[in-house]
């Protein structure tokens, strides 16, 4: 609610900054609007402790924002999204983020493993017995898009990319839609098991306060995300909760969202800042 900034005194604010998991253009909006006064400008960034350093971001003063978009790679980062053949996708279709020539800051192996530094980083685009940098690429393992103007907006982790009938869905697509609508506060998708479809879209949904999580909100984002994406994209289930598992640094731990959706016995919760919140979304999956 607006309430909270507006108790505050942020005219000393003079750039915003958005980091932990890609941020949807409703949520964007509002963070400009209320926290920046829409005087500030919003700096979001893909990078990774192994690139040691920002890669992917918007120079204020330099390029316009867009909002949900993390902006076009920096100057001497060679960023291109490809699909499973390596090849560059056209602009408005989802693929994979890759890095495709060396970078300063970049990891040179992983401690006493240089096989599983190969494995873990490079072998999907990488022509691993090529003694040539240029026949190496980098693939952190995300999922994203590019528009016509180069700016990069990622969809998540590969495993947060579902497919739903031979269709590549990304996660932050789908939530994007969902929060869209209305009378909806956050939510977090992923997979579950389908028989037919081989996985199908699981929604939890936090509603804002004054909107209830009933029928006719349920049949609302069923729609948003209809209009947004495509039937294809159709929540098979879409579950109200008061909160979603997140781990201290604020990222969902959709893992174990998975595991609930597909009545798995759920993993590791040690580092969730909220852990009670588990038992009641799997109360809820239940009915």
């Amino acid at each position: 609610g607006t309430e909270y900034p507006d108790a505050h005194d942020l005219s000393s604010l003079r750039l915003l900054g958005t980091v932990g998991e890609p941020i949807n253009p409703r949520a964007w909006k509002w963070y400009y609007k209320h926290i920046g006064d829409e005087s500030c400008p919003v700096v979001d960034t893909w990078w990774q402790t192994e690139t040691g350093g920002m890669m992917v971001t918007t120079l204020p003063g330099v390029k316009e924002m867009k909002p949900g978009s993390a902006g076009p790679a920096l100057p001497g980062v060679d960023a291109e999204i490809v699909d499973t053949s390596g090849e560059p996708v056209d602009a408005g279709r989802a693929g994979y983020l890759t890095i495709q020539k060396p970078w300063p800051g970049m990891l040179r192996t992983l401690y006493q493993n240089d096989e599983r530094f190969v494995d873990e980083y490079w072998r999907e685009y990488s022509d691993i017995d090529s003694d040539d940098p240029e026949d190496w690429v980098y693939f952190p393992e995300d999922g994203a898009k590019i528009d016509e103007d180069g700016y990069i907006t990622v969809l998540g982790r590969v495993d947060d990319v579902l497919n739903v009938s031979g269709h590549r869905l990304g996660t932050m697509e789908i939530e994007s839609a969902i929060v869209g609508v209305e009378g909806v506060a956050e939510a977090a998708v992923v997979g579950g098991d389908h028989e037919v479809k081989g996985e199908a879209v699981y929604a939890y949904v936090i509603t804002e306060d004054g909107y209830d999580g009933d029928e006719t909100l349920r049949d609302a984002i069923i729609a948003g995300v209809e209009d947004a994406i495509g039937p294809i994209a159709r929540p098979e289930q879409v579950i109200f909760t008061p909160e979603l598992p997140k781990t201290r640094s604020g990222k969902i731990m959709r893992r174990l969202l998975e595991d609930i959706a597909n009545g798995e016995e759920l993993g590791d919760t040690s580092t969730l800042r909220n852990p009670d919140v588990v038992a009641s979304i799997q109360e809820q999956v239940g009915e």
